[in-house]
């Protein structure tokens, strides 16, 4: 009896030390999460290896329409203000449904809008396949960031997954400026992504 006693008592603190050290565990793996926050968030976004290490925002903005959200925009560069002679990432999170053929069709009237002079029509036709290859639906949720390289073109991507990687800097050149350019067809929005306004 008495021996089953102890056996019983042993078996008792056994168990305490065991919820002590996976209590420890758990606590330190917390600690972990709340120092380094950005570590695995960053680890499960490929689009930052194209840019300089220390990124950071520039600035973000909401696009709207007639009242609605249409996305939430954030630009991310190595320096600011924005040098636009180095790589630099806009990141889009959509809160409405939108279709790839849109997202083309939009781009390259927004495109056309902003030029100082009339482009091509054969180019404008180009661009608009490489678009629309390179898109994808979005809808509530879903994320598109483009990256820029300079003197090189740009590459697009759905969240962590690479789309494509247009090698044509004229059409990057003209995609990114629809948001960082002027005639702006938001200029608030424009002014938060450069970080003029918060």
């Amino acid at each position: 009896m008495p021996n089953a006693t102890v056996r019983s008592l042993d078996l008792q603190q056994d168990l305490r030390q065991q919820h002590l050290r996976l209590t420890c565990c758990a606590l330190f793996l917390m600690a972990l999460l709340t120092l380094w926050p950005g570590r695995a968030a960053h680890a499960a976004q490929p689009w930052r290896e194209a840019l300089p290490a220390q990124i950071q925002t520039v600035g973000s903005g909401t696009m709207t329409w007639l009242g609605f959200r249409i996305y939430q925009a954030t630009l991310w560069a190595a320096q600011k203000p924005l040098d636009e002679s180095q790589p630099f990432a806009l990141q889009l999170d959509y809160k409405v449904k939108i279709s790839r053929d849109k997202l083309a069709s939009t781009s390259i009237e927004e495109i056309q809008r902003m030029s100082p002079a009339p482009i091509a029509g054969p180019t404008l036709a180009r661009w608009k396949s490489e678009l629309n290859r390179a898109f994808v639906d979005v809808a509530d949720g879903d994320e598109l960031v483009g990256v820029y390289l300079p003197q090189r073109g740009m590459r697009l991507y759905d969240r962590d997954k690479m789309l494509a990687e247009i090698a044509d800097p004229e059409l990057a050149r003209s995609f990114f400026n629809i948001w960082l350019g002027q005639p702006s067809r938001d200029e608030s929005l424009r002014r938060r992504l450069l970080g003029e306004t918060p």
